[in-house]
């Protein structure tokens, strides 16, 4: 994948349509006005850095947040051309910067791979900027362009000189607050995780963040490429063997495999094209759980493991415990949409399957103790898998009759449309009869939880199903678990954890989350799986009561109300110390109430914290605790 391009100069420019429309309609280019949208932006920006490093002619990526809320993205690759367009008659950088689908990666002359394949990244970005300065270094000469709200105010002209051979294109922009959210702001954090995966798939590149708003500051540089990934991804596990890694390039397409067997009980496989990360899958990600069954199958076989007498194991007996990441770079990548969360290539699946095969079969056979320790847990897998299947077959038939289908403790409601229902799960049943009292009958059902539930992230599904709650929990949303997880027989449109503001509250909140992450991702995906905010505070003040969700709040209202000694002040500990009225009012009103609604953001570093906060092993929590315990609030005494 070294081979370089022999030209990129003006002609290679090729412009498909121009840029209409992207103000009024941001989402249909950025996906929106709010932060994600805004985050997108500069990725978008980055995403041409990338594609320069991809090309082999750049390996440093800058990217600092200004104060004001600027940013500035520069790189060390070729710089834009400035000459003059052949059929535009303007500067090559000007119609880069305000012509949709205007780039060099259409002719296939000036790209041999890229990621930002549509071509209306940076012209995008521009239009969406209140203003965007751009700077290129090239042949010796930095040459200039502004522009505002995507309209350029001067022409690309040289503004100095410089000696050395550096090149390299840097933009500035500031997004316009007309357009976003008026809240938006970028989050330091959010950029850390896109831009350490991004390092990790683009190995040998270095790409520095820098926030100066809070003076805080990341590089990232993995030589180890995905074989790092994959290790960070099991820091804290336990690990079978050393990492499998196989690399190779078949017709043009350069294939990179990595994949590590752990303790865990869980699969955690990341697929990527072109950088890209492929969240839906596809392709590539079909050739390597494939080829990962058929070798060991045919190990085990050969090895004398699997008896005559033995069917061979299925992909969910093989993926127990795997961490897995495979990287594509292809020359034309076909993706399901323009979101590019899918790979359509067929050819993929055939290409990957066979590097991913003839790399494991030979690690297997150069490593029979390893070989072993893999097909010994795949095993167990298959007879605890056999085991959940009868546990959920018999909690299928139990469901045969709605009036069997439902636990005793549910308090359900009348309406049987789910787009209109809610169910609240509650902790305890103290709350629970608040709940069930104070609710609206007719739309709002109530589960309460006796104690605790297991903890999903230390156990193989067939034990979880026979956990009385979780067993509650399936039979009540309908919609089975794992593997026979469909949300088409969801019975309630919001799922909400309805918890007590103290340790224990979150420890089940945390609880119910790692077991919706693990077993009914669906539900949080497609958005029904929200988190309710009772108050922490209820202050009184001339026969006028008020309700505090916040410190802050508390201290507002406070102060209003004429201070500390003019008020009566009591903090909520948990939802039982409401009377019904209360609850309903604060928590439960659609009216009045707040509701988080749970979404995966960034998926690896999900599945990172279940794995130290919920996992097996303790030092990786204790270091986690002691980093952020200053950090606490509310903690009982």
């Amino acid at each position: 994948m070294n081979n370089k391009p022999e030209h990129y100069n003006a002609g290679d420019i090729q412009v498909l349509e121009g840029l209409e429309a992207v103000r009024r309609r941001p989402g249909m280019y950025v996906g929106g006005t709010d932060v994600k949208a805004l985050h997108h932006l500069i990725y978008e920006v980055v995403d041409n850095s990338i594609d320069e490093a991809l090309a082999g002619y750049c390996d440093h990526i800058w990217i600092t947040i200004h104060p004001d809320e600027s940013v500035t993205v520069r790189d060390n690759g070729r710089g834009i051309p400035v000459e003059i367009h052949p059929e535009k008659k303007i500067s090559a950088l000007q119609v880069v910067m305000t012509v949709l689908h205007a780039g060099g990666k259409f002719g296939g002359g000036s790209y041999k791979v890229s990621g930002g394949l549509h071509g209306v990244g940076v012209s995008a970005v521009n239009a969406l900027s209140e203003w965007c300065e751009v700077t290129i270094y090239r042949d010796n000469k930095v040459y200039s362009q502004r522009y505002e709200r995507g309209i350029p105010k001067d022409v690309v002209k040289p503004v100095g000189t410089y000696t050395g051979n550096q090149t390299g294109t840097s933009t500035t922009f500031r997004f316009d607050r007309g357009i976003f959210m008026e809240d938006a702001s970028f989050r330091f954090e959010t950029l850390v995780q896109r831009f350490r995966e991004m390092a990790f798939v683009t190995r040998g590149v270095s790409i520095q963040l820098t926030d100066e708003r809070e003076g805080k500051e990341m590089t990232f540089h993995f030589e180890g490429g995905i074989s790092s990934f994959a290790r960070y991804i099991n820091r804290n596990r336990e690990t079978l063997h050393p990492m499998i890694y196989g690399e190779k390039e078949i017709d043009g397409v350069g294939i990179e495999f990595a994949v590590q067997y752990t303790d865990a009980y869980s699969e955690s496989i990341y697929t990527f094209a072109n950088t890209i990360n492929t969240i839906d899958g596809g392709t590539h990600l079909t050739g390597l759980r494939a080829a990962i069954t058929r070798s060991i199958n045919d190990y085990a076989r050969k090895a004398g493991l699997l008896k005559d007498s033995e069917a061979n194991f299925s992909g969910d007996d093989t993926r127990e415990g795997l961490t897995g990441i495979v990287s594509i770079k292809h020359p034309d990548p076909q993706f399901e949409s323009q979101t590019k969360v899918k790979l359509m290539n067929p050819e993929v699946q055939t290409y990957v399957q066979s590097v991913v095969l003839e790399t494991l079969s030979t690690f297997l056979d150069e490593n029979p103790a390893t070989g072993r320790a893999i097909v010994q847990k795949c095993l167990t897998s298959a007879r605890a898998r056999d085991a959940a299947k009868k546990a959920r077959d018999l909690v299928i038939r139990k469901s045969a009759l709605e009036s069997m289908t439902l636990p005793g403790k549910l308090a359900d409601c009348s309406e049987r449309n789910p787009e209109k229902t809610e169910m609240f799960i509650v902790e305890g049943e103290s709350a629970g009869g608040s709940a069930k009292q104070g609710r609206d009958r007719h739309f709002q059902a109530i589960l309460p939880l006796r104690g605790k539930i297991l903890n999903t992230e230390r156990a193989r599904l067939d034990k979880i199903l026979g956990n009385r709650e979780v067993k509650s929990l399936v039979s009540a949303l309908g919609t089975g678990i794992g593997d026979s997880f469909d949300l088409k027989g969801l019975r309630y449109g919001k799922v909400v954890i309805m918890t007590d503001a103290d340790v224990d509250g979150a420890h089940i909140r945390t609880l119910l989350l790692t077991f919706f992450f693990r077993y009914m991702q669906p539900l949080i995906e497609e958005g029904h799986l929200y988190i309710a905010q009772p108050p922490l505070y209820r202050i009184s003040s001339r026969n006028q009561v008020y309700y505090a969700y916040k410190d802050e709040e508390k201290d507002k209202l406070i102060a209003k109300l004429g201070g500390i000694n003019k008020v009566g002040l009591s903090r909520y500990k948990g939802l039982g110390e409401m009377n019904p009225e209360q609850l309903w009012e604060t928590t439960m009103n659609p009216e009045n109430r707040t509701l988080l609604q749970v979404e995966i953001e960034d998926a690896v570093e999900v599945d990172q914290t279940f794995d130290m906060l919920m996992g097996s092993l303790v030092p990786p929590r204790r270091r986690f605790i002691q980093t952020h315990a200053k950090e606490v609030r509310n903690l009982d005494i």
